[in-house]
């Protein structure tokens, strides 16, 4: 609880309005991406599975066997949900419910085993 304390004390929405702000000033864009499952899910072959995460920093999908630091899966995910976010606010476009969780066959060429 102490943890939660002292995370909600720094005023997160604070932060995320002015770095929106600032953003908009410089001519940029904040696209902002649920986090749910972003570090659960196989950035390889799309599967989500909280067994997939067995430590704190080790990620290790049961379907397909990819391997990788649990961090850097979850940015790979949320770097896919803002492109996919982005486009489809740029194009108006529906955005998809899930939108850059899954994989594109491109992506699936550079995944290792």
């Amino acid at each position: 609880s102490g943890l939660n304390k002292s995370i909600l004390d720094q005023g997160w929405g604070e932060f995320r309005r002015q770095l929106d702000y600032k953003l908009v000033w410089n001519g940029g864009w904040l696209v902002v991406v649920p986090p749910q499952n972003t570090s659960r899910t196989c950035p390889c072959c799309g599967h989500v599975s909280a067994d997939n995460r067995k430590t704190q920093a080790q990620f290790a999908c049961v379907k397909c066997g990819f391997e990788e630091n649990a961090d850097l899966v979850g940015a790979i995910n949320v770097l896919r949900a803002g492109h996919a976010r982005f486009a489809c606010e740029v194009s108006g476009a529906a955005m998809p419910p899930a939108a850059g969780t899954h994989r594109s066959d491109s992506d699936a060429a550079q995944c290792r085993v």
